[in-house]
């Protein structure tokens, strides 16, 4: 095996899982719902880091099926394999920059979450309406803690970072082992991503340029998939 190609496919995934977590939905309801619900930073910022994990654990447990099969077709075709999956990913990264250029640049669609996105523009104008003194009856009116951590839990949870599971198929030539470093890259990659944009947030950094992560989010996936694939392709034998 190529350590090289490994090292890349670490640094690759670290990229994927951070500048992911920059999308206005893996942070932004978390200030919203951190200002109705009047929580402390520490609080808003451990409930995140919470959200956080769950999407990790759903997005590894089907990274955990890709590395089953995969392991599993890897012992049956042995040489091909890193072949076969350099132009897989060759492929995916190409529908990516696809996507770019046909003006779909946002790639993350929540398979299995329905909710609304909520764009870094809408913020300015949120903390402006939220800035100003809030009635106690109002508080009093506010959803309580546990719907609102509830639905912040489900938000995240149950809507995989599908930009990262091609990482997992590009790992699969490195076993069980492979797929270990990749899920401890996703974690610390989602959670500290995660964690630190809302904590820019809820210091007043908010009017930082995350939209233009999100805008061009599938060209950039794209071309880190095409780069992974081609390495593998040529040094993986």
């Amino acid at each position: 095996m190529n350590d090289t190609v490994l090292t890349t496919i670490a640094i690759t995934g670290f990229g994927v899982a951070f500048f992911h977590a920059a999308i206005p939905t893996h942070w932004l309801p978390f200030v919203l719902a951190s200002r109705a619900q009047h929580w402390s930073h520490e609080k808003t910022l451990g409930i995140t880091a919470l959200a956080g994990s769950g999407h990790v654990l759903v997005t590894a447990a089907l990274g955990f099926l890709i590395a089953w099969f995969g392991i599993a077709l890897n012992e049956r075709i042995g040489a091909w394999f890193p072949r076969i999956a350099g132009a897989a990913l060759l492929l995916l990264g190409a529908f990516y920059l696809y996507r770019q250029f046909t003006g779909k640049g946002h790639a993350h669609h929540h398979l299995f979450c329905g909710h609304k996105h909520v764009h870094t523009g809408e913020l300015e104008h949120q903390h402006d309406v939220d800035d100003s003194p809030v009635p106690i009856a109002a508080r009093a009116a506010a959803p309580s803690d546990r719907i609102a951590i509830t639905s912040l839990l489900t938000l995240l949870t149950f809507s995989p970072c599908e930009a990262f599971l091609p990482i997992y198929a590009s790992g699969v030539q490195y076993g069980w082992a492979g797929f270990a470093l990749l899920t401890a890259i996703l974690s610390v990659g989602t959670v500290a991503g995660m964690v630190l944009f809302t904590w820019l947030t809820l210091t007043g950094a908010q009017k930082i340029k995350l939209g233009l992560l999100e805008k061009y989010e599938s060209g950039l996936i794209g071309a880190l998939l095409g780069m992974v694939g081609l390495l593998i392709i040529l040094f993986e034998h």
